[in-house]
Protein backbone atom coordinates (compact mmCIF):
# COMPACT_ATOMS: atom_id res chain seq x y z
CA UNK A 1 0.00 0.00 0.00
CA UNK A 2 1.75 3.20 -1.32
CA UNK A 3 -1.30 6.09 -0.76
CA UNK A 4 -1.19 7.61 2.19
CA UNK A 5 -4.97 8.17 3.89
CA UNK A 6 -5.82 10.96 6.02
CA UNK A 7 -8.64 9.83 8.60
CA UNK A 8 -11.35 10.80 6.48
CA UNK A 9 -10.24 7.79 3.78
CA UNK A 10 -9.79 5.88 6.12
CA UNK A 11 -13.26 6.03 7.23
CA UNK A 12 -14.89 5.69 4.00
CA UNK A 13 -12.99 2.78 3.22
CA UNK A 14 -14.13 1.19 6.85
CA UNK A 15 -18.08 2.46 5.56
CA UNK A 16 -17.64 0.79 2.31
CA UNK A 17 -16.89 -2.38 3.87
CA UNK A 18 -19.25 -2.64 5.92
CA UNK A 19 -22.12 -5.52 6.36
CA UNK A 20 -24.92 -4.74 5.65
CA UNK A 21 -23.31 -1.79 3.26
CA UNK A 22 -23.60 1.49 4.43
CA UNK A 23 -26.75 3.57 2.89
CA UNK A 24 -24.93 7.15 3.25
CA UNK A 25 -21.72 6.91 1.57
CA UNK A 26 -21.37 10.07 -0.29
CA UNK A 27 -19.78 10.42 -3.52
CA UNK A 28 -17.61 12.85 -3.13
CA UNK A 29 -16.16 11.03 -0.12
CA UNK A 30 -15.81 8.12 -3.11
CA UNK A 31 -14.16 10.24 -5.25
CA UNK A 32 -11.69 11.79 -2.85
CA UNK A 33 -10.72 8.42 -1.68
CA UNK A 34 -9.97 7.06 -5.48
CA UNK A 35 -7.88 10.27 -5.80
CA UNK A 36 -5.48 9.09 -3.40
CA UNK A 37 -5.71 5.43 -3.74
CA UNK A 38 -5.47 5.03 -7.62
CA UNK A 39 -5.96 7.46 -11.10
CA UNK A 40 -9.31 9.03 -11.79
CA UNK A 41 -9.66 10.53 -15.35
CA UNK A 42 -12.62 12.55 -15.64
CA UNK A 43 -13.86 12.12 -19.21
CA UNK A 44 -16.25 14.80 -20.90
CA UNK A 45 -19.41 12.42 -20.68
CA UNK A 46 -19.57 12.10 -16.77
CA UNK A 47 -17.77 8.28 -16.55
CA UNK A 48 -14.93 8.14 -14.20
CA UNK A 49 -11.93 5.89 -15.50
CA UNK A 50 -10.67 4.45 -12.23
CA UNK A 51 -7.33 2.89 -12.01
CA UNK A 52 -5.80 1.61 -8.79
CA UNK A 53 -3.40 -1.27 -8.21
CA UNK A 54 -3.97 -3.72 -11.06
CA UNK A 55 -7.54 -2.62 -11.67
CA UNK A 56 -9.75 -0.53 -14.16
CA UNK A 57 -12.66 0.32 -13.72
CA UNK A 58 -15.73 3.02 -15.16
CA UNK A 59 -17.67 4.75 -12.68
CA UNK A 60 -20.57 6.88 -13.49
CA UNK A 61 -21.57 9.34 -11.23
CA UNK A 62 -24.25 9.09 -9.75
CA UNK A 63 -27.93 11.30 -9.53
CA UNK A 64 -27.92 11.68 -6.05
CA UNK A 65 -24.86 12.04 -3.53
CA UNK A 66 -24.82 8.86 -2.57
CA UNK A 67 -23.59 5.85 -4.28
CA UNK A 68 -25.93 2.75 -4.82
CA UNK A 69 -25.26 -1.19 -3.84
CA UNK A 70 -23.75 -2.00 -6.97
CA UNK A 71 -20.89 0.15 -7.09
CA UNK A 72 -20.28 -0.65 -3.58
CA UNK A 73 -19.56 -4.09 -4.85
CA UNK A 74 -17.59 -2.71 -7.14
CA UNK A 75 -15.11 0.02 -5.04
CA UNK A 76 -14.97 -3.35 -2.31
CA UNK A 77 -13.43 -5.69 -5.36
CA UNK A 78 -11.04 -2.77 -6.67
CA UNK A 79 -10.07 -1.87 -3.11
CA UNK A 80 -9.62 -5.64 -1.75
CA UNK A 81 -7.23 -6.44 -5.18
CA UNK A 82 -4.97 -3.21 -4.30
CA UNK A 83 -4.51 -4.51 -0.80
CA UNK A 84 -7.32 -1.32 0.55
CA UNK A 85 -9.27 -2.84 3.34
CA UNK A 86 -10.37 -2.03 6.79
CA UNK A 87 -7.84 -4.85 7.93
CA UNK A 88 -5.02 -3.74 6.08
CA UNK A 89 -5.49 -0.43 6.84
CA UNK A 90 -2.36 1.68 8.97
CA UNK A 91 -3.57 2.31 12.15
CA UNK A 92 -1.23 5.09 12.26
CA UNK A 93 0.90 6.83 9.10
CA UNK A 94 1.66 10.45 10.31
CA UNK A 95 4.15 9.76 12.99
CA UNK A 96 4.83 8.43 16.59
CA UNK A 97 2.07 8.80 18.88
CA UNK A 98 4.48 10.10 21.55
CA UNK A 99 5.32 12.71 19.33
CA UNK A 100 4.49 16.36 20.95
CA UNK A 101 3.64 19.28 18.62
CA UNK A 102 5.80 22.48 19.34
CA UNK A 103 4.58 25.89 19.00
CA UNK A 104 6.66 28.59 17.50
CA UNK A 105 6.77 31.71 19.59
CA UNK A 106 4.35 34.22 20.11
CA UNK A 107 2.63 33.56 16.65
CA UNK A 108 0.44 30.79 17.94
CA UNK A 109 0.68 28.30 14.66
CA UNK A 110 1.88 24.99 14.70
CA UNK A 111 5.23 23.74 14.01
CA UNK A 112 8.75 23.55 14.86
CA UNK A 113 10.45 26.62 16.30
Amino acid sequence: MEASLNNHHRDTVRKLFEHPPSRNIEWREVESLLDAVGTVTREPNGKFVVRVGPETEVFHRPHGKDVDEQMIVDLRRMLENAGYSPDHLPLLELGDLDAEPQRDEGDSRWGAP
